[in-house]
């Protein structure tokens, strides 16, 4: 093969090998001659310019088209143009020439109005600017019957199809000076009954209710490219849920693999790579590469709008970039895409025809093997198989995994046989169950499609319930699983799909009832677990601060109020999977749904703030700053947490005590409790999407009796004149979560001095040990894992990490662990409390999912809380925590000199 650019080369092989270019290079002498010069610039400017002064639109854009293919071609095979730079170049022309033909067809019944209210959306490789050598055009086109200009007495309908036959016949009808675009409309709604041109609301309709799976697909690529681009896009924008959708939705993705192999079925004469293989359809070929990528993408691209790219090398580029293939498989499969692209290109170049199959006589196989850099035919087949057998081995694997296999016939009369092999004790009594799963005991299951999947996912579902460390828990979680499911096709076809996920799931229901009941509420938080990032931490606040704001919600607020709330509960869905799983540390896990619940509030805050602004303003200086108390202040949620919240305003002097600037002014003092009321709903009012957080504002000066939000003074002055000595405890592990970076300082500035101020040691240790002791008095031990509340618990060593940070300010930490381990180095407590704390405070977060209520929990799940927590064994965990609550009552003897009784 050639290496470098030979323009003289060039120029006689599209002479010798390719009727078309020969006689463009004819007709359009100035191009020639420029390409001969080198000049491929100057030759593709003065492609773009030679319709110029001709009045006909379709006269100049035939002459723009044929000398700006013949400026690309020759620099195609010159090797001055990459594939990249051809295909861009082409779509932009087919932009301008459909813009310039809808511009034209609205200008013959209405000459002076503007061309509004018509768009043409590009799909295909058009929508992806990949635009073919020789290819069609695939546009949908679409009208708003209130906007196209039209005659007074035309019917907006009529109308519509006037423009849509002009456009066609503008860019399609064969003259003496070519065409400009084959136009196929086929791909429009209903297109065998509707009309060239579709209504917005028409086709909006169609694809919220009855578009076929492979419209979807087809979606991908789409881009609104000429006429009204607005509402193009805003159309786009509208129907992206139905293209991206976050729950998978393998029925679709199945259809997808039926149409791959009904292609190669249809095109097998062309699938053994030879004369006359179809470089597009053939196994191994064009299409097969895109499939590829956009299978993928519909599987993860509801979840991930960064996989939502329209061309093929950028998705591909993507999906490995999230983990979802392989750097080689993306390497090889983008790397073959464009050399067969280029090979397919060649093969258009020799008559301008949209073909994609090798010749099948010898003498054009050997031309167009010049024309791709080789001596002769049988090198290119040599090639040409390399890449087809890349190709095919990694879409193969992908439709392995997606095509449907039937439905897998069940012998019942062996079910309680199987299972008594599989070794459950009431084998005979299961099977009964399993059988009336199958006869319409579950709305899910009584769809034949619902109980085909099921059987195909049924073998591995009770081999997985067998090896569930508590096989009858499991069971009953799962029928409860089934029963609150409107449909189980998708998560059957999932499990069917992923097999690993099946034990995944079964550990779940059988050691997790918390999310157990998440999932019976939501099964698509199973989609969760498709991608490796859901057994990751998540990363820092604003990581995912930007993964919750990231979207389509647009401007819309109840759009964003919900989509922050599926991904925050698939956060913790997948953080309470991973504890499971035994993947993470549980503090690790804590510190992550801090992190998540952080940035709710800032994602959540920050849109109430708007919201509310967007009606009555703002207080002129004034401004919202919220802080975070209790186990979110010091950073270590569990699932079971609320949100323990301040809301503060502040500002220079007393500009919150000014009005609002809005349409509604207010004063600043009801504002700002008006605002802070707006954050707290956007964070706790459950929506259409389910609940969020527990948010507990009784920490707020004065508690239940004093207003939601006090000014930064007020709240100062409260706690240095009138705050109970438990208020200044809670302010040690007070945290600013929300709120300008200065105005944050400052609130910290505040609870520092106030942590700061001198006390009585004598008068802050009665008030500690009163407190204490009325707490045990009303908020005993739930049970034997309580251990928070139990004596040498969490509360003790707290109240006695926050007894010695006020009496002797240090280790003022918000961090509990931190704060002990400061105040161990201090010399303030003895040795082993720290450890004592990581063991209990991990504990809890564990418990809080396993066993909420403080129970033992099933013994089959003791073996994972012990693990979870660094232990050898169940046994040992209880002599653990056993030693730990030890070392947290001597402890509080040596600092109070009073026993304490565990």
């Amino acid at each position: 093969m050639r290496q470098g650019i030979d323009w003289d080369h060039a120029l006689v092989l599209a002479r010798r090998h390719t009727t078309f270019l020969a006689r463009a290079i004819d007709r359009q002498p100035e191009v020639a001659a420029l390409l001969a010069q080198g000049e491929i610039e100057a030759a593709l400017a003065h492609a773009r310019l030679a319709g110029q002064g001709v009045d006909d639109v379709g006269i100049a854009l035939r002459r723009e088209r044929l000398a700006l293919a013949l400026a690309l071609a020759v620099g195609d095979i010159a090797g001055a143009l990459p594939l990249m730079r051809v295909v861009q170049a082409l779509s932009d022309f087919a932009d301008r020439a459909l813009d310039a033909a809808i511009a034209a067809a609205i200008a013959r019944r209405a000459p002076d109005a503007a061309p509004v209210g018509f768009s043409a959306i590009g799909l295909g490789k058009h929508g992806a600017q990949e635009l073919n050598y020789s290819s069609d055009i695939d546009p949908i086109l679409l009208y708003d019957p209130d906007v196209l200009p039209r005659r007074p007495r035309d019917e907006p309908g009529e109308a519509a199809q006037r423009v849509a036959r002009g456009v066609v016949e503008l860019l399609s009808t064969i003259t003496e000076e070519g065409y400009v675009f084959r136009i196929d409309l086929r791909l429009r709604p209903a297109s065998e009954v509707s009309p060239l041109a579709i209504p917005f609301e028409g086709a909006i309709t169609h694809y919220e209710s009855s578009a076929l799976a492979w419209e979807r697909a087809a979606y991908i690529r789409a881009r609104a490219a000429a006429g009204d681009v607005a509402r193009g896009q805003a159309f786009l924008d509208t129907i992206r849920p139905f293209v991206w959708r976050r729950s998978l939705d393998f029925g679709a993705i199945a259809e997808i693999g039926r149409l791959t192999a009904r292609i190669r079925d249809h095109y097998a004469a062309g699938q053994v790579v030879g004369p006359g293989y179809d470089l597009k359809r053939g196994r191994g070929g064009i299409r097969e590469v895109e499939f590829f990528a956009q299978t993928h993408q519909l599987i993860h691209g509801g979840r991930n709008p960064a996989l939502r790219l329209r061309g093929t090398r950028p998705a591909l580029d993507a999906l490995a970039q999230a983990g979802i293939i392989s750097a080689d498989d993306a390497m090889v499969m983008g790397e073959s895409y464009d050399r067969l692209r280029v090979l397919e290109h060649r093969l258009q170049m020799v008559a301008d025809q949209q073909t994609h199959a090798l010749p099948p006589q010898q003498a054009a196989l050997d031309s167009v093997a010049q024309l791709a850099g080789h001596d002769d035919g049988a090198a290119l087949i040599a090639e040409v198989q390399n890449i087809s057998q890349a190709v095919a081995q990694r879409f193969d694997a992908l439709l392995a995994i997606i095509s449907p296999s039937g439905a897998v016939a069940v012998d019942n009369r062996s079910l309680a046989q199987d299972l008594a092999e599989m070794g459950f004790a009431d084998a005979e009594g299961l099977a009964r169950r399993v059988e009336a799963w199958d006869s319409g005991a579950f709305r899910a299951l009584r769809s034949d499609e619902a109980r085909a999947a099921f059987a195909r996912v049924r073998p591995q579902l009770l081999q997985a319930l067998a090896e569930a460390p508590d096989p009858d828990h499991a069971l009953a979680r799962w029928e409860r699983l089934l029963a609150a499911l409107p449909s189980a096709i998708n998560v059957f076809r999932l499990l069917e799909a992923r097999p690993g996920l099946m034990a995944v799931v079964m550990r779940v229901l059988a050691h997790a009832p918390t999310l157990a009941e998440d999932l019976a509420r939501r099964a698509d938080l199973l989609d969760t677990l498709i991608d490796h990032s859901a057994f990751a931490l998540p990363g820092s606040v604003d990581e995912i601060v930007t993964t919750l704001a990231r979207g389509e919600v647009g401007d819309d607020y109840q759009r964003l109020l919900d989509a922050v709330r599926r991904k925050v509960g698939e956060l913790r869905f997948a953080l309470g999977v991973q504890l499971v799983e035994g993947l993470h540390p549980p503090l690790a896990v804590a510190a992550a749904l801090s992190r998540v619940a952080e940035a709710a509030i800032s994602v959540l805050g920050t849109a109430a703030e708007a919201e509310f602004i967007r009606v009555h303003g703002q207080v002129p200086y004034a401004r919202m700053v919220v802080l975070g108390l209790g186990r979110l202040g010091g950073g270590a949620l569990t699932h079971a947490s609320d949100l323990d919240l301040v809301f503060l305003f502040g500002g220079p002097g007393d500009a919150y005590a000014r009005e609002s600037d809005g349409g509604r002014p207010i004063g600043g003092t009801l504002y700002f409790n008006r605002l802070a009321q707006r954050m707290i709903a956007a964070l706790s009012v459950p929506t259409a999407a389910g609940a969020l957080y527990e948010v507990d504002t009784r920490l707020r000066p004065s508690g239940a009796q004093g207003p939601i939000a006090v000014s930064l003074d007020s709240f100062e002055r409260y706690q240095r004149e009138d705050a109970w000595t438990w208020e200044h405890m809670a302010l040690c592990r007070a945290r600013p979560l929300f709120g300008q970076a200065a105005d944050r300082a400052a609130l910290a500035d505040i609870v520092g001095r106030v942590l700061r101020h001198a006390r009585d040691p004598g008068a802050l240790r009665e008030d500690v040990l009163a407190m204490r002791a009325e707490m045990a008095r009303h908020k005993p031990a739930k049970g034997p894992l309580d251990v928070k509340l139990a004596r040498g618990g969490l509360v003790d060593l707290e109240f006695l990490a926050h007894y010695l940070q006020l009496r002797d300010h240090v280790a003022l930490e918000p961090d509990l662990g931190a704060a002990v381990l400061a105040l161990e180095e201090a010399g303030l407590l003895p040795a082993g409390l720290h450890a004592a704390h990581d063991l209990l405070a991990g504990l809890l977060v564990v418990v809080r999912l396993v066993a909420p209520d403080g129970m033992f929990p099933p013994p089959a799940s003791r073996a994972i809380v012990a693990a979870a927590c660094g232990q050898e064994s169940w046994d040992a965990l209880l002599d653990a925590v056993a030693g730990a609550r030890h070392r947290i009552a001597d402890a509080w003897g040596q600092v109070f000199g009073q026993p304490l009784e565990i």
